[in-house]
């Protein structure tokens, strides 16, 4: 079993800030009118962000594997989230933009789909509770 650890310490009210076994520090805060300064990404914006680098990680091997020529990838996530507390997501979409020439979609297909499927350990911990879906565009430059 591998452990991993993360600390956080308070700067000021709801402003902390944090770090993990890779000794990189973030700061994560709330707005001011809920005793935050407005410093720092929401702690639960940050799981959105590590959903999109999980995956994109993953994708971007596989094509190289692959030998897929890609010039760029972006990937933009739209979430819904549940108005009343505790406020989970509990609708994840995942649009993937691949930029490049002569990319085939059954290469963007499999890559995404063996990093929906096996490989993003973030997607695998959060499809338990929400319901994630994906979609892409293949764009030429």
């Amino acid at each position: 079993m591998v452990i991993k650890k993360a600390f956080v310490k308070q700067l000021q009210g709801i402003t902390f800030t944090g770090k993990t076994d890779s000794n990189h520090w973030i700061t994560m805060d709330g707005p001011e009118n809920f005793f935050g300064s407005n410093a720092g990404i929401r702690p639960k914006e940050l799981i959105l962000l590590s959903l999109a680098g999980c995956t994109g990680s993953d994708v971007i091997a596989i094509l190289q594997k692959k030998k897929v020529k890609l010039d760029n990838l972006e990937i933009n996530i739209t979430a819904e989230q549940q108005e009343t507390h505790p406020q989970v997501y509990t609708k994840i979409n995942i649009e993937f933009l691949f930029y490049g020439k002569d990319i085939a979609e059954k290469d963007v297909e499999r890559a995404i789909e063996l990093s929906q499927g096996t490989y993003c350990s973030v997607t695998a911990m959060l499809q338990k509770s929400v319901e994630i879906t994906h979609n892409y565009k293949i764009i030429a430059s």
